[in-house]
């Protein structure tokens, strides 16, 4: 397979960025947060998991709306209702996946892309051999609770006032607000930012994130309200790896019990790591990663 960047036609004739890294028999097709981030925390990881002595190709993509992507109008109406929908972006993942060749392999999907794995996984799971979900909950509503918990234990009472007062309002432009907000992602998202993948710009798809999440991660306004996959988590059948930082947005009481809940699944958590563990302490989250996919090649997997 072709390795390095490809630019794919989609049928509704967008284009979208693709990239593969390292070689092997093995695939591992990436799916990026936001809705409307970046695949850029991917990027080293055909490098990280060949140290740990797999033989495997890694794919990356930006999804529709992203920054390395083509970017509809979604100003639009008729553009936004096709194309800022579960479905969309579900049937985006598949399209992917025959465009580049892919059977049998690896999904694995963080925070946004963690939920596109579990709807994958319950529609296209005969196309997987494991699905790895990293830093996404199946349902909103435990998410809402536990980052309410987060803000009234990081921040003063009246700064969290303040924050409720401004979101009641939509004053989200408020500079104190969003000063509160970059303390919040400083302690439980990006734990480890390294300048490696900063940019003097903002990379966020914002009126993609805008439509699901709403202003930050620490208010959910959007489509994303009314997630809820609780009751199907028990029809997927594929091996899965439910892997949560230890200091982060997401509700590790909701990933101990997905991972008693898929039929197939191993929780494995990352001490010190945020919402993007992958960076915030790599060396656990690649062993985590990598002894994952040889168990299941071996057969030794016990979820």
């Amino acid at each position: 397979m072709k390795q390095g960047t490809t630019i794919l036609t989609l049928d509704n004739g967008y284009h979208l960025w693709t990239n593969t890294q390292g070689t092997g028999d093995l695939h591992l097709l990436c799916l990026h947060g936001g809705p409307g981030g970046t695949h850029e925390y991917y990027e080293n990881f055909a490098q990280k998991l060949a140290e740990q002595g797999l033989k495997i190709q890694v794919h990356m993509y930006d999804q529709l709306g992203s920054f390395y992507s083509d970017q509809p109008d979604y100003s639009d109406p008729e553009t936004a209702k096709k194309y800022l929908t579960y479905e969309y972006f579900l049937s985006e993942v598949e399209e992917v996946r025959k465009k580049l060749g892919l059977e049998h392999f690896y999904l694995i999907g963080q925070s946004w892309g963690g939920l596109l794995v579990q709807m994958y996984a319950l529609k296209y799971g005969q196309h997987l051999k494991g699905a790895i979900i990293s830093s996404m909950t199946d349902n909103i509503d435990e998410y809402v609770t536990h980052i309410n918990q987060i803000r009234e234990q990081a921040l003063p009472a009246d700064a969290v006032a303040f924050m409720k007062k401004c979101e009641a309002t939509n004053d989200y432009d408020n500079d104190r607000y969003q000063g509160y907000v970059d303390i919040l992602n400083k302690g439980y998202v990006d734990r480890k930012q390294p300048p490696a993948i900063s940019h003097l710009i903002s990379t966020m798809a914002t009126p993609v994130y805008n439509e699901f999440q709403g202003d930050n991660e620490f208010v959910v306004t959007g489509k994303l309200r009314t997630w809820d996959v609780r009751d199907q988590l028990k029809n997927i059948n594929v091996p899965t790896l439910v892997t949560f930082g230890e200091h982060e947005t997401m509700p590790l009481t909701a990933a101990r019990r997905m991972a008693e809940t898929i039929p197939h699944a191993r929780l494995a958590t990352t001490p010190e790591g945020g919402h993007h563990h992958m960076i915030d302490n790599a060396p656990v989250y690649f062993d985590h990663l990598a002894q994952f996919i040889k168990d299941v090649e071996s057969g030794h997997f016990n979820g």
